[in-house]
């Protein structure tokens, strides 16, 4: 979410972003919606003014009343020979009042002021409803603003106008016939996705034996490097409140991609990102030193949208395992950038350490998420595909998520300011076993197990491949 002053004097900003971005948004409309709200706000305001000071007065003149007749009802009773002297004056007051017109009493003055609070009450109604009505028409309007990209994030439409950073690693050139990791993990008997497929429905997959092995080696190796660089480890709601979820920008544009609980205000993650921005919401930070947090955690994702795109293996699944990023800092263009750059950077050690070649590209406008300010995707050669596949993310959400979430800090003059917040896959699985298994596969099908994944794996250097298949699945 973005501050509305802030909106209001760059209006053009953010209509180019939402541009960029290709969504369908028209600030113009925010701007009518926050005008009409402002109005009806005043209205209303002046309206309850109104009636409070009416109200305040009908109190002091009742008050005024009935003190009055306190003091009269305890005056002493006229003897009878005191009576000639105040009946003379009673008749002198008559012959006055003939003259001049009665007085309102304390009483009729505070009646004709409770008819125009009645009155206020009858107009105030309906101005209130209309209030809300332009509230909640505002409020949605500003979940649809987008964060502007940053000036030198690349403008483009889709993955294909993102540019590449930097690529390490050699492309394998084997002389033989590589089997792509569906094969592999059968071979192995790693993989069953034939029984995935029965018990869950498509985009399923079992993993078993070592590969049920590689998949928890991978996480372990990944936070077990984040705790030695002073990230603090969680374990989060896989179900968070759908508040959760707007508060971290998923909502409302990725509702279609995720799982919601029936008939209950809660839905699945398909990052650990959302529960561990969450953990601060509406709490005042210390990031004198970056805030550094980690999970891993079962993420879950509809795929709406991907019908017929990569429905062999594992690339693209509803259920999968993430070690997640997460930093707060203060809000510091330059802080955060240099905190981006270091989540990005924990990433690629990974992925050295897992002796794989990749690539990082300058995600372009058109295929950055509407929350991100900046963003490097990491990916990964997968020889299968003959191409690098998308494997990490990593973004820079500026304070987009801490003005929904109500993150705050308090910078060197005390005054109070929202966090920048930023996230990084560190490592996802079962995707990252694709290149894993078909990069370190050798003309047998015996698989290389990298160095810094042995100790998770119980010592074993290599997966040697049996003369068969371990088992084959047989259904009628």
């Amino acid at each position: 979410m973005l501050d509305m002053k802030w909106i209001r004097e760059n209006k053009e900003l953010v209509q180019q972003a939402a541009e960029h971005k290709g969504l369908d948004f028209n600030v113009q409309q925010l701007l009518e919606a926050d005008t009409r709200r402002r109005e009806l706000q005043q209205q209303a305001d002046e309206l309850r003014q109104e009636r409070n000071t009416h109200s305040q007065h009908i109190g002091k003149l009742m008050q005024s009343a009935n003190a009055r007749r306190q003091k009269q009802g305890s005056e002493q009773t006229i003897e009878p020979e005191q009576y000639t002297e105040p009946l003379q004056q009673a008749a002198e007051q008559q012959q006055l009042a003939a003259l001049e017109p009665l007085p309102v009493t304390k009483q009729e003055q505070a009646a004709q002021l409770k008819q125009a609070v009645a009155k206020i009450n009858k107009q105030l109604k309906p101005c209130e409803e209309q209030l809300l009505e332009a509230e909640q028409q505002f409020r949605k309007l500003m979940l649809e603003v987008p964060n502007p990209a940053s000036p030198d994030t690349p403008i483009g439409k889709s993955d294909a106008d993102n540019v590449e950073v930097r690529r390490i690693g050699s492309i394998p050139a084997p002389a033989f016939a590589l089997r792509d990791h569906v094969e592999l993990g059968e071979l192995h008997g790693m993989i069953d996705i034939n029984r995935g497929v029965r018990t869950a429905g498509t985009r399923s997959y079992y993993l078993k034996g070592a590969g049920a092995l590689l998949h928890r080696a991978v996480q372990q190796l990944a936070l077990d490097y984040l705790l030695e660089r002073g990230f603090t480890l969680l374990d989060v709601p896989l179900m968070v409140r759908e508040e959760a979820m707007y508060n971290t920008g998923y909502f409302p544009a990725g509702t279609d991609s995720a799982y919601r609980i029936d008939g209950e205000n809660r839905w699945l993650i398909g990052t650990s990102e959302v529960p561990l921005v969450a953990y601060y919401d509406n709490e005042i930070v210390d990031v004198v030193e970056p805030i550094r947090l980690t999970a891993a955690t079962a993420c879950f994702r509809s795929e709406v949208g991907s019908a017929g795109r990569d429905v062999r293996g594992l690339y693209r699944v509803h259920q999968f395992a993430k070690v997640e990023q997460v930093v707060l800092c203060e809000a510091d263009p330059a802080r955060s950038e240099a905190m981006l750059h270091e989540i990005t950077a924990n990433a690629e050690q990974l992925l050295q350490l897992l002796e794989l070649p990749y690539r990082v590209v300058a995600v372009c406008s058109g295929d950055m998420s509407p929350k991100n300010y900046k963003q490097f995707d990491i990916e990964t050669w997968m020889p299968s595909r003959q191409a690098y596949g998308e494997t990490h993310s990593s973004s820079n959400v500026h304070d987009f998520q801490a003005r929904r979430s109500n993150i705050r800090y308090r910078d060197a003059e005390g005054k109070l300011r929202y966090c920048h917040t930023l996230n990084n896959t560190a490592v996802a699985t079962p995707r990252i076993l694709i290149p894993l298994l078909e990069n370190h596969q050798l003309e047998d099908g015996s698989i290389y197990i990298p160095a810094a994944l042995r100790p998770y794996m119980n010592g074993l250097e290599m997966l040697q491949a049996p003369a068969a298949p371990v088992e084959e699945s047989v259904y009628e």
